[in-house]
């Protein structure tokens, strides 16, 4: 029996698939993929902090930011827009970038949002179109790491969409 070790696995093509509902609009969900300010706030796994450098969410809109680590390291990322419809659909690449700027890996991504009852579901399509050996441990991860950023996204989203107030009133004859 043999079993492949993450760091040597080769990921190039693999997708990977994640759905998620959020009790909001798709409107704000949408804002929340393409505003900076909210990116900052929710990008990345749990405890990790956000130096939005550029999210041009526009087709050819650059991507850079910086995600913090809790223990401080430092992990720069970039990529590019390629395509933006608002409120339904995002297509962007983004990977991490070495000392020298270059990606060591990239993801094609294409995140559609269908609302339905006031209730937003979100799919993200996510192919790996590069990798080396070396990036392939990371890789690994995608899952675990994207799934902690949508549920931060959930809290942000919670907490800025308005409650429903329902009032009963009487009727007078």
């Amino acid at each position: 029996m043999t079993t492949k070790n993450k760091a040597t696995e080769d990921y190039t093509g693999r997708e990977f698939v994640i759905t998620r509902e959020f009790d909001a609009p798709r409107e704000l969900v949408f804002k929340a993929w393409t505003d900076a300010e909210q990116i900052a706030q929710w990008w990345g796994p749990r405890g990790f902090t956000n130096i939005v450098r550029q999210w041009d969410a526009r087709s050819g809109g650059a991507i850079d930011l910086v995600m913090r680590a809790p223990n401080g390291v430092d992990y720069p990322m970039g990529g590019e827009f390629g395509e933006v419809v608002a409120p339904e659909r995002l297509v962007f690449t983004s990977g991490p970038l070495d000392e020298k700027g270059n990606m060591l890996f990239e993801f094609l991504h294409t995140v559609t949002l269908v609302e339905r009852k006031g209730k937003t579901t979100l799919t993200i399509q996510s192919r790996v179109i590069k990798t080396t050996v070396e990036a392939n441990k990371y890789i690994g991860g995608y899952e675990a790491g994207m799934t902690q950023s949508l549920g931060r996204l959930a809290e942000l989203l919670a907490a800025r969409t308005p409650p429903v107030v329902v009032e009963r009133t009487s009727r007078s004859k």
